[in-house]
């Protein structure tokens, strides 16, 4: 009974129909606004980051850290600015650690 239940559940996820509900629209929102930290990140910091490119991928992982660690910490806010907020913030710190390695 149990094995049906997984069997099925697995079978219902992964249905063609299922998979094309994804939001596109929302990960290419975050994916923008990931770019846009990164690049904002990179202006704040001193020394400029590490060029544009680096920049703008080190920002995309910073707009997850920032979600994280605004989570960690019981911050929520809310909204596009919200976000981009939470994402230049995230940015500002992993182009802080990545500094440490740039010498």
């Amino acid at each position: 009974m149990v094995k049906n239940f997984v069997v099925n559940r697995i079978v219902y996820i992964f249905a063609p129909s299922n998979l094309l509900n994804i939001n596109i629209m929302g990960i290419i929102i975050s994916l923008l606004l990931g770019c846009l930290a990164g690049f904002c990140a990179g202006k704040l910091m001193k020394g400029g980051g590490f060029g544009l490119i680096m920049n703008i991928v080190l920002g995309l992982l910073g707009g997850a850290l920032g979600g994280w660690l605004f989570s960690l910490l019981g911050i929520s806010w809310g909204g596009l600015l919200g976000q981009l907020a939470t994402a230049i913030i995230g940015a500002v710190v992993i182009l802080w650690i990545a500094s440490f390695f740039k010498k």
